[in-house]
């Protein structure tokens, strides 16, 4: 079973999160953050893993420290999941649409971070929610779970629904590129033979 679990504790934030790749796509999430709430929910069910996150952040200055952080620890939780990535399919990408919206995420699993954000926001807030804040959690879970992660809106006018085809972008191109290969068999895929 492909899980990881991680706790982290700051001054802004303690946060704790696991990960199960070969879920159902159940959702377990209380960050304090209503909107980010139902942008992690969609991911659990879209990439079908499964995801609890507790997050108690100081929401008295703003979100940008509990949603960051709550990358960093998915990522971390993920990257463990993973393990040495024996076997999995690695490239995936998704396209999904949203009402007027489209958004593609490209993903290699490939233990180099990088992230190309192509996203833009018509709104700075969706509600009290800082539009700015998907970028930093995409960049932080990028970083830590060692994804090269592309991710683009084509087009959009409603900033909830941007947002939202980008989570579900994500949790589909995850599902796909995690997945155990049977013609991959034990191999790391890569010529390398480590990722």
């Amino acid at each position: 079973m492909r899980v990881g679990e991680v706790a982290r504790s700051t001054n802004e934030t303690k946060i704790s999160v696991s990960i199960n790749l070969d879920g159902e796509g159940k959702a377990s999430v209380s960050t304090g953050v209503g909107f980010f709430d139902h942008m992690l929910d969609l991911f659990t069910r879209h990439s079908l893993f499964d995801v609890k996150v507790e997050a108690d952040g100081d929401l008295y200055v703003d979100d940008h420290h509990t949603v960051e952080d709550c990358g960093i620890a998915l990522g971390a939780a993920f990257r463990q999941a993973l393990g040495d990535k024996r076997g999995i399919v690695r490239y995936a990408d998704a396209h999904v649409p949203m009402d007027e919206t489209l958004s593609r995420v490209c993903v290699d699993v490939s233990g180099r971070p990088f992230l190309v954000f192509r996203t833009e926001f018509p709104s700075q807030k969706i509600g009290t929610f800082d539009t700015e804040l998907v970028r930093e959690f995409f960049q932080a879970f990028a970083v830590n779970a060692g994804l090269t992660l592309h991710v683009e809106t084509f087009y959009g006018v409603n900033s909830h629904h941007i947002a939202e085809s980008c989570f579900k972008a994500l949790g589909r191109a995850l599902r796909a590129a995690v997945t155990v290969d049977a013609r991959e068999g034990d191999r790391i895929p890569s010529t390398k033979g480590a990722l």
